[in-house]
C-alpha cells in the first residue's frame, strides 16, 4: 500500500492554499500575519514552482505571478506553466479600464474611506459614453452585469451590496493594470468606440 502520511503541518500551508486561489489582502489578518511571518519559505515553495510572490506591504497586498522565461534559472523552463494569461473580450477590458480610473481617483481624493465602491448605476452612465450609437439599454446593462461577473471571477470585483447594486474594487487591479499602461489601453478602447460608431453610421446611410 503506499505511504499516504502528510508532512507535518506549517501554518504558512494555509496562506499557501488562499495564494493559489488568488490574492492575499492586509485585512484578513490571520493569513496576512501568517504569510509575512513565513514569506521566504512560501518564496522557497513557489519558486520551485516557477511562481513568484509578490508582497506589497504598503498596498497590503500580496499574489503570485508566473516567472517570465528571462527570470526562470536553467531547467525550470520544463516546468508546465500554472497561471496563463486571461485573454479579455472588448466589454471586461473596458470596465477594466474605467474601474481602474475610479481607483485612481478614489486614492488621489478620498482620504476617509477605506474602500473603494463603486455603483453600477453610476458606472453604467460611463459605460454607454462607449457605445454612443447604441440605444438598446436593457442589453447594454446585461453586457456590464456580464463583465461584472467575469471580473469578479478573476477576484479584481467583489459585490458589497446589493441595493443599490455596489462593488468594491480590489487592489489586484492596480497591480494588473499598472498606471503606466492604463492611458494606453484607454485610447485603444476610444479609438475602438469611434469606429464602431463610424461603422453604424456607415451602414444607416447605405441604408
Amino acid at each position: 500500500m503506499a505511504n499516504t502520511a502528510l508532512p507535518e503541518f506549517r501554518e504558512w500551508s494555509v496562506a499557501a492554499v488562499r495564494l493559489l486561489q488568488g490574492a492575499v489582502y492586509a485585512d484578513d489578518s490571520r493569513i496576512w500575519d501568517a504569510l509575512l511571518g513565513s514569506q521566504s519559505h512560501l518564496e522557497t515553495y513557489f519558486g520551485r514552482l516557477g511562481l513568484l510572490l509578490v508582497v506589497d506591504e504598503p498596498e497590503g497586498l500580496a499574489y503570485l505571478r508566473q516567472a517570465s522565461e528571462d527570470e526562470l534559472p536553467e531547467g525550470y523552463d520544463r516546468l508546465p506553466k500554472l497561471f496563463r494569461k486571461t485573454r479579455l473580450g472588448y466589454d471586461a477590458t473596458l470596465l477594466c479600464v474605467l474601474l481602474r480610473e475610479e481607483l485612481r481617483r478614489f486614492e488621489e481624493e478620498d482620504v476617509h474611506n477605506e474602500r473603494c465602491v463603486v455603483e453600477t448605476a453610476a458606472l453604467f452612465e460611463l459605460w454607454t459614453t462607449f457605445f454612443p450609437s447604441e440605444g438598446d439599454q436593457v442589453r447594454q446593462r446585461r453586457e456590464l452585469s456580464q463583465a461584472f461577473s467575469k471580473l469578479e471571477d478573476l477576484g479584481f470585483v467583489s459585490k458589497f451590496n446589493d441595493e443599490p447594486e455596489t462593488w468594491e474594487i480590489r487592489r489586484i487591479l492596480k497591480a494588473r493594470l499598472p498606471a503606466s499602461e492604463l492611458e494606453c489601453l484607454r485610447a485603444q478602447l476610444v479609438s475602438a468606440a469611434g469606429q464602431r460608431a463610424g461603422k453604424d453610421v456607415s451602414s444607416q446611410s447605405d441604408g
